[in-house]
C-alpha cells in the first residue's frame, strides 16, 4: 500500500490564504448626466417651490406630524393634529397634556395608541436631553422614540434646510419603477439617489419625487400621459413617450387628500 503523496508547500499556502472579498459593483445609473439634469430641471419648472404636505408650526410639531404619518396619509394626520397643535405645540405642553389626551386627539390615525406613547416619550427626551429643542443632526434625531431615518431626514430638510432624501413609499416606488435609483431597501435607494441627483437640485428633490409619485406616477397605474418626463423615463411600465406640457402647476393645497 502506497503512502499518500505529501502536499507541497505551495498547496498548503494556497489553502491558508483566504479568497479575496468580492467587491460590490459600482452603481451605474440608467440615465446619463444630461438626462438626470433635464429630469430635475423639468420638475423645478413644474413645481418651483415644492412643499411638504404635513401641517406644522415649528420643528417640534413637524417631528410629531412625521412620526404620526407612518402608515397614514398626510391628510388624515393633518385632520388629527390641527386641534392637537393648538393646545400642545412644544414638548413641555405635550407632556402636560398627557398620553391619554394625546390618544383622544389622534385616535383617527392608525396605530394611535403606540404613537401616543411615542409622542410623549419623544417629548420627554427633548425636554430632558435637548433642553426642549429639536436637534439638527440625524444621529440625535433617530434617538427620539418613534423617529427613524426617514423621519429624521424629513425634519432635517423641512425644519433646518439641510438637503436630504427621505425615502417614503412614493420615492421607493419611483426609484425602482423608473430605474432612477433601484434598490431593495429604502437606505439603498437613498444612497443611490444622493449619487445621481444633480447637487444643485438636491434640496427640493425629495419633495419633487414624493409629489410626482403621489399625483402622477401613482402606485396602481402611472399616469404617463400627465408626466413631464415621459420621453426620458426608462420604466418598462410606461405607456406614453410624449411628455406632458411643461407648465408651472397651481400652488399646492396643503392638506388635500392623497
Amino acid at each position: 500500500m502506497t503512502s499518500p503523496k505529501p502536499k507541497s508547500s505551495t498547496q498548503n499556502l494556497k489553502k491558508s490564504i483566504p479568497a479575496p472579498a468580492r467587491r460590490k459593483p459600482a452603481f451605474r445609473s440608467a440615465y446619463t448626466k444630461a438626462e438626470l439634469e433635464e429630469i430635475f430641471r423639468r420638475f423645478s419648472i413644474q413645481r418651483p417651490e415644492p412643499k411638504g404636505e404635513l401641517e406644522h408650526v415649528n420643528p417640534f410639531t413637524l417631528v410629531v406630524a412625521v412620526a404620526l404619518s407612518a402608515q397614514a396619509t398626510d391628510a388624515g394626520v393633518n385632520k388629527a393634529t390641527r386641534a392637537l397643535f393648538k393646545v400642545a405645540d412644544t414638548p413641555q405642553k405635550m407632556l402636560e397634556l398627557g398620553e391619554e389626551k394625546v390618544r383622544d386627539y389622534i385616535k383617527t390615525i392608525g396605530l394611535y395608541r403606540n404613537k401616543a406613547k411615542n409622542v410623549i416619550a419623544l417629548s420627554r427626551m427633548l425636554v430632558d436631553d435637548f433642553g426642549g429643542e429639536v436637534p439638527k443632526t440625524r444621529e440625535e434625531l433617530v434617538r427620539l422614540p418613534g423617529v427613524g431615518r426617514k423621519t429624521a431626514n424629513v425634519v432635517m430638510s423641512m425644519a433646518f434646510g439641510i438637503p436630504t432624501i427621505a425615502v417614503d413609499t412614493h420615492i421607493f416606488r419611483i426609484g425602482n419603477r423608473i430605474r432612477l435609483a433601484p434598490g431593495k431597501t429604502p437606505d439603498e435607494v437613498e444612497e443611490k439617489l444622493e449619487k445621481v441627483i444633480p447637487k444643485h437640485y438636491l434640496y427640493h428633490a425629495h419633495h419633487w419625487l414624493i409629489l410626482h409619485g403621489r399625483y402622477c406616477c401613482k402606485a396602481r397605474r402611472p399616469e404617463c400621459e400627465r408626466c413631464v418626463i415621459a420621453d426620458i423615463c426608462k420604466s418598462p411600465e410606461k405607456s406614453c413617450d410624449v411628455p406632458a406640457p411643461l407648465v408651472e402647476l397651481p400652488p399646492q393645497m396643503i392638506g388635500a387628500a392623497d
